[in-house]
């Protein structure tokens, strides 16, 4: 038993360490880019993370992330910790995601995960020319420069454009403007882009933004709902379990619409 316990505070104290740069490279690159439920408040109260670790966001020596100091490194939660450094993360639908998907394909390779999420983001922030816009196309084109191809963007935002009617109204148009320069400017002109439909929001003009998420008919760009998904008591954030769900949400979007299509020359 004295043994057994030994053994178990070892392995407590490797995993609270940091993890280090890894020579190993991805193949198959996810950015993650949107606002707080994709940088992930899940397990976060009163702006403290309770380390809870559901099995499905599990680390795995094969799935990656690119950190802030564009370093691949072995990815764990909170995914965006060094990213979306002015609000507590949490867990997200990355890991879960990278996890499942892997799962779903064993010729998957060696998964790269790209966080680019930052909490209280408006659309319009993530304009061509805008500081977290020019962040996302700096860190995707730095993800491929050792090998390996960005698969799919995956994009949860939104809730922040619900305050205002003219916002919501003019959503749905920036996304795809949005979708059209990330394509031009990653030289990806079928880059697949897998959005979420929001199922909260910080103002009442929720339904007008889902509508538009919706609607969306850009080729390549398929639409994940994340309604009747379990929201935190903010009723803003999905909990460590929503965040599972909606991470095997994306996972299977990927491969039944994506994955199989990966070596066609209009994805690559």
């Amino acid at each position: 038993m004295a043994k057994l316990k030994f053994l178990v505070s070892i392995f407590a104290l490797l995993i609270s360490q940091p993890i280090s740069a890894t020579t190993i490279f991805p193949d198959d690159i996810f950015i993650l880019a949107g606002q707080s439920n994709m940088a992930g408040r899940g397990g976060v109260d009163r702006g403290i993370w309770n380390g809870n670790l559901p099995p499905e966001c599990s680390s795995n020596p094969s799935i990656l992330r690119l950190s802030a100091e564009l370093k691949w490194e072995v990815a764990r939660e909170p995914l965006h910790a060094d990213i979306d450094v002015s609000k507590t993360c949490g867990v997200g639908p990355g890991m879960a995601f990278a996890n499942r998907v892997k799962a779903s394909d064993s010729s998957i390779g060696v998964v790269g995960l790209v966080p680019c999420a930052v909490g209280g983001t408006k659309i319009g922030q993530w304009a061509r020319g805008m500081r977290l816009y020019q962040e996302l196309v700096s860190r995707a084109n730095e993800s491929v420069k050792n090998g390996g191809k960005i698969r799919a963007v995956l994009w949860y935002q939104g809730e922040s454009d619900t305050v205002w009617k003219k916002d919501a109204e003019a959503y749905k148009g920036k996304f795809e403007r949005l979708v059209a320069d990330l394509r031009s400017d990653l030289n990806r002109p079928f880059l697949p882009v897998i959005q979420v439909a929001i199922a909260s929001g910080e103002g009442k003009y929720i339904e007008i933004v889902r509508r538009g998420q919706l609607a969306t008919k850009v080729p390549k760009v398929k639409c994940i709902d994340a309604k009747g998904l379990a929201l935190k008591t903010d009723h803003l954030h999905l909990t460590t379990m929503s965040q599972v769900h909606l991470g095997h949400k994306f996972a299977h979007a990927y491969v039944a619409s994506f994955r199989y299509n990966i070596f066609s020359p209009n994805i690559m």
